[in-house]
């Protein structure tokens, strides 16, 4: 395998002087040319995948002029689509219409601990901010401690993406209710561009947190921020015997369509790992018919399915990169940003394949994704 070579590692972890890391024109084309190699005997199965359900011609697919052909018309106000702007302009993927977005806020959902113990620098939230910049990517999302505590140095050299709410890892049993943990106008007052949120769609606690962040999303774009939801589904009954329906295509993509209608500016979603959870489970409304007309079970479909119930991509679809395994990360995250554009999604929010890792290591892994969103060969499916 002759994926890019990676930098010898500094003799100090972070250098001292910061600038946006920008992808060379030799490194471009050297990435560019590995990613059939790294998807092996699977290269046929997602690049020339064509989706027939749901047709590309049915989407709006992301570009440059992208956001006016969404917002221009929307209810958002200037300052919003400003932030948005800024969003989409900064970073390796400037102005493609796509997003690379590093998300640390480990630290409070999975322990500090737990997150940070295979590379302990990260404890010190500077250097969460360091990675995201020398990585390209288009902005930084963290939570109001570790962002805050840099406004002053790094609110006008990254866009920040303030995370709101958090489910605490501490209530024994651990429960799936995300909480507030800090007020709108404090993240605005720190010079950040957006705020997101997470509600379990699912939990006894949905329909409040629903609630809440509706009415935080609206303050937020009364300031001019932007707004991002991760739109998870959690409840035990969505564990069956034969499937984990947490990533069922059905399910997500109904949580997504909620999404969009508390006026998120962009969805997080997980990747879909299946289909048939509202089936397989017993509830709510499906038909047989439903899933005959709007997907396969090719995980190109099944995103696609995600990305129509973003109003068929007009609200932009952005995936996760999920956790570290170790060695299968590069093959993982390329496969995943190749099924997230491929389906008409909108990027990559990737953090512990990359913070997880030495910090040189982590910048190749980022970058390794972004190339994806930036070869015109793999083309929307």
């Amino acid at each position: 395998m002759h994926f890019p070579e990676l930098k010898p590692m500094r003799q100090r972890p972070f250098p001292k002087q910061i600038e946006v890391y920008e992808l060379s024109k030799v490194k471009k084309m050297k990435i560019n040319e590995n990613i059939a190699e790294l998807l092996g005997k699977k290269a046929s199965f997602y690049l020339d995948h064509v989706c027939e359900k749901i047709t590309k011609d049915e989407l709006q697919t992301p570009g440059k002029d992208g956001l006016d052909q969404v917002f221009g018309n929307s209810n958002r106000n200037p300052q919003v689509l400003r932030s948005l702007s800024q969003l989409y302009k900064h970073g390796n993927l400037g102005s493609t219409g796509y997003l690379s977005i590093l998300p640390i806020d480990q630290g409070i959902e999975h322990s500090a601990a737990f997150s940070f113990y295979k590379n302990r620098d990260y404890f010190d939230p500077e250097n969460i901010i360091k990675l995201a910049i020398e990585a390209g990517c288009n902005a930084v999302a963290s939570t109001f401690g570790v962002l805050g505590l840099n406004a002053r140095k790094y609110a006008h050299k990254i866009p920040f993406i303030v995370k709101i709410n958090h489910n605490e890892l501490l209530t024994y049993p651990n429960s799936y209710d995300q909480t507030l943990f800090g007020k709108v106008k404090s993240a605005w007052d720190m010079g950040a561009v957006a705020v997101g949120a997470t509600i379990y769609f699912g939990s006894k606690e949905s329909n409040r947190q629903l609630k809440e962040i509706a009415e935080a999303f609206e303050e937020a774009h009364s300031l001019g921020m932007a707004t991002i939801l991760w739109c998870y589904t959690r409840n035990d009954a969505f564990k069956t015997e034969t499937e984990d329906d947490h990533t069922s295509a059905d399910l997500t993509g109904q949580a997504n369509h909620l999404g969009v209608t508390i006026q998120a500016d962009i969805i997080k979603q997980k990747l879909p790992t299946n289909n048939f959870g509202f089936k397989e489970i017993g509830f709510g409304k499906y038909d047989d018919a439903m899933y005959k007309a709007l997907t396969t079970d090719h995980p190109i479909d099944l995103c696609r399915l995600q990305a129509a119930n973003c109003y068929m991509g007009k609200i932009g679809l952005i995936n996760s990169g999920g956790g570290s395994k170790g060695e299968p990360d590069l093959v993982e995250a390329v496969t995943t940003a190749v099924i997230n554009k491929r389906a008409g999604g909108t990027g990559l929010i990737m953090g512990r394949k990359a913070f997880q890792k030495p910090f040189a290591e982590g910048i190749e892994l980022i970058n390794a994704v972004q190339s994806v969103y930036l070869n015109g060969k793999i083309t929307i499916a």
